[in-house]
């Protein structure tokens, strides 16, 4: 995730169907999201008893606001594209999967007719400050994890997520 982040180029995410765990920490590593009608998220770590750690709660600060972050973090429910388009999360909502690829294509085209300096320019000002407090943010997950992950917590919550209980 840190490689499409690091991207000089912008990177724009089409999504559709489920987004869930690491495709989460996929999408918040792009430059621009964009969602089909259909489309569903969850921050499901924590249900599974794990802090995610692959960049969603590294970089989810800057997209969508604390207060959100925090209830749907905690919680681990799912949300709809609607919902993620009022937080934020994504730009763009289209009515089904090939809008979305073409609403996807035109955007990249629209930023493909302008200066490519410039807009590397413009990249890597912004990202300056989201990536400083993503690298920090990473560091402190991994060091969580590597003490926490191997507990009884998460054997339980494996388990009834296999047997399909709470």
């Amino acid at each position: 995730h840190d490689a499409v982040a690091r991207c000089t180029k912008p990177v724009i995410a089409a999504i559709g169907g489920w987004c869930i765990g690491g495709a989460i920490d996929l999408i918040t590593a792009c430059d621009i999201r964009l969602a089909s009608r259909d489309a569903q998220f969850s921050l499901r770590e924590t249900r599974l008893a794990m802090v995610a750690d692959v960049g969603t709660l590294a970089r989810l600060p800057g997209i969508i606001n604390e207060g959100a972050l925090r209830e749907l973090a905690f919680s681990g429910d799912d949300f709809d594209a609607a919902r993620a388009l009022q937080l934020g999360l994504v730009s763009q909502v289209t009515a089904d999967q090939p809008a979305l690829f073409a609403a996807a294509r035109a955007l990249a085209t629209r930023i493909a007719k302008n200066s490519p300096h410039t807009v590397q320019g413009v990249k890597e000002v912004l990202n300056t400050q989201r990536e400083k407090r993503a690298r920090e943010s990473l560091e402190t997950v991994a060091l969580w994890n590597a003490a926490f992950l191997p507990s009884a917590d998460l054997l339980e919550a494996m388990g009834a997520f296999m047997e399909k209980r709470e």
